[in-house]
């Protein structure tokens, strides 16, 4: 049954179709008017205003028709999430074949949530510093499409043991894997897709770390880490309509993983549930934070505060380093938090004084099952 809200968005849809039909009336009325009369006649003068009052209507209808557009399309979105996060508590992971991986070096240090304005981006995590730096003619990459692609690349290594990585049949079918449904246009999921797997592909990373030993001596130590060594996919943009109704083929594309990589995320990755990955994409940061409380809580055995600043400096991806940089921050990453608690309601963690309380709690997947 519809709500009230409802019935009124769909009056203001036909409000807006009834608007349209009389400007338009209006205007024809008003070319008569002007040949008849001329356009400084009262008659054509009224005409005019009628037509302005109703271009300013017709604006201010269309306005609320967009915000009745975003209300419903939340609403769909809501009652999604919530039924992908009861059929994550009704059965677990490994039940569901839904066990999934994420790099540890990534999780540690994570990518841009927003598009960079730079090509080098740096994130820290106590002795650890992740620079990642790309090519000035592609960029780095950001969002969510880069971190889908990412779990996907590290969880079929994992799982085929494999540093060659052949994506599927079609390209709708690899999108499906990422939690993605395929459209096509400037803006669709294929292209923006595509410009992410460029960006991804095209950079490097530089982890880094000094620790001091009990002697006092200072250990400096690095890598530079390629995500792919080569890798070769075909994209169709004369085909993308095939693609969306499944009939695109792929051309058999795929991607080598670099050694390096290869092995940093075989070695100790960081096991993830699929459907909460999914049920998070819309939220680059919400999707960081899931990340990193199931690998935190893997080895925290007590109470931990974790300051702001050292979210933010972690998680913190394109906030101003001053007063309000830091209260955006903390307050988008509140509300990431309420995500993450919905998908992953075992985690015990709450707001303190300073920062982000964690308590010992079990790990989204169990570690005998997720490695």
């Amino acid at each position: 049954m519809a709500t009230a809200a409802e019935h009124r968005d769909q009056a203001q849809v036909l409000d807006l179709e009834a608007l349209r039909d009389q400007e338009a009336r209006l205007a024809s009325e008003l070319a008569d008017a002007v040949f008849s009369y001329g356009m400084g006649s009262e008659q054509a003068q009224e005409l005019l205003r009628r037509i302005n009052a109703l271009t300013k209507a017709k604006k201010d209808a269309a306005g609320e028709e967009k915000r009745a557009v975003r209300r419903r399309t939340k609403k769909e979105n809501d009652a999604r999430f919530i039924t992908e996060a009861l059929a994550i508590e009704a059965e677990a992971a490994a039940e569901a074949g839904m066990v999934g991986y994420m790099a540890r070096v990534l999780v540690q240090a994570t990518m841009p949530h927003s598009r960079p304005e730079t090509n080098e981006y740096i994130r820290r995590n106590g002795n650890l510093t992740v620079a990642m730096s790309a090519l000035s003619d592609i960029g780095l990459p950001y969002g969510s499409y880069p971190r889908l692609l990412l779990t996907w690349l590290t969880t079929e290594a994992v799982r085929s043991q494999s540093s060659t990585l052949h994506l599927g049949a079609s390209l709708s079918e690899f999108m499906g894997k990422l939690g993605l449904v395929p459209t096509g246009g400037r803006w669709g999921t294929i292209p923006r897709l595509k410009e992410q797997a460029d960006r991804l592909f095209g950079s490097s990373v530089i982890a880094y770390e000094n620790v001091n030993d009990a002697g006092g001596r200072i250990r400096s130590r690095g890598s530079r880490i390629s995500v792919a060594e080569e890798w070769d996919l075909w994209w169709d943009p004369q085909r993308f309509d095939d693609e969306i109704a499944g009939q695109g083929g792929l051309f058999s594309s795929w991607v080598k993983l670099s050694d390096k990589f290869y092995h940093q995320v075989t070695d100790r990755p960081v096991p993830v549930d699929l459907r909460a990955i999914r049920a998070l994409k819309k939220s680059p940061l919400a999707l960081d934070l899931y990340a990193f409380t199931t690998y935190r809580v893997s080895y925290l055995n007590r109470r931990v505060e974790i300051p702001w600043e050292a979210l933010m400096m972690q998680l913190g991806a394109d906030y101003q380093d001053n007063a309000q940089g830091k209260a955006d921050f903390k307050r988008k990453l509140l509300a990431a938090m309420r995500k993450v608690a919905i998908v992953y309601p075992e985690l015990r963690a709450e707001q303190g004084d300073r920062g982000l309380v964690l308590l010992p709690s079990p790990t989204h997947v169990a570690k005998k099952l997720g490695g």
